[in-house]
């Protein structure tokens, strides 16, 4: 890695978090904030244009979560290094992540520290996960060499991409046709979509979806709050700001 700051994407949807993460990353002259972005949209654009070291991503976000913007960025610039920092930690989420190709995880219960040196981690290519997720994935290898499976072997049962991205908007409040238009898909796959996921999840009503979502991170409580209020996000025309 070249010597000077490391360049850091902020990718978080609340702004005094932002502001808060800007001010602790550039405090020491380790790193160098050179684009924040609110949302999924966002960070895909930014992440193209600005080629940053690292690529610090939130998970729950509305429009387009972490998740697939991290997919979207990968394919993209496949050098890319993204580090994800999140208040949701699900074992499964965080194997999720690191098969789309994140290469860290910090959870932001975390010191400023931690983060720091995960970065610095990152940024010179070497994965990091905090201390709880490296204990909790060590004990799953273990688990998975003693029974004879492989970790991970559950993802399986668990959502497709599309499938994360149809659950996001659903529960967002965003009727079928609205989830085709934003997914540039038919309402017919829409529905396909839709009665897989209920039938990996064993929940069949929107209701349910929204709670599954609000629970492992897909998206907050304030965002279903104002969709319920009748706000719908705005999708698909959001504008970089560094």
């Amino acid at each position: 890695m070249n010597k000077g700051p490391i360049t850091v994407l902020l990718v978080e949807d609340h702004l005094i978090v932002r502001e808060g993460l800007r001010m602790l990353l550039e405090l020491g002259g380790t790193c160098k904030v050179v684009g924040e972005a609110s949302d999924g949209y966002q960070a895909v654009k930014m992440a193209a244009k600005l080629l940053p070291d690292v690529i610090v991503m939130d998970i729950a976000m509305s429009g387009l979560n972490g998740f697939e913007a991290t997919r979207q960025i990968l394919l993209a610039t496949p050098e890319a290094r993204v580090l994800v920092l999140s208040a949701h930690s699900d074992d499964e989420y965080v194997t999720h992540m690191a098969l789309l190709g994140a290469t860290g995880f910090v959870v932001k219960q975390n010191s400023g520290k931690v983060l720091v040196h995960a970065i610095t981690e990152v940024a010179n290519g070497r994965p990091y996960f905090c201390g709880a997720i490296l204990k909790r994935l060590r004990k799953a290898k273990r688990k998975a060499r003693e029974e004879g499976t492989k970790p991970g072997v559950s993802l399986k049962r668990t959502l497709t991409v599309r499938e994360s991205e149809v659950l996001q908007l659903v529960a967002e409040g965003l009727a079928n046709k609205q989830v085709a238009d934003a997914l540039g898909i038919s309402i017919k796959t829409v529905e396909k979509h839709r009665q897989k996921l209920m039938d990996k999840l064993d929940i069949h009503d929107t209701a349910g979806l929204t709670r599954h979502a609000i629970a492992t991170g897909v998206i907050e409580s304030s965002i279903q709050d104002t969709t319920t209020l009748g706000r719908k996000p705005n999708r698909g025309k959001t504008t970089a700001s560094n």
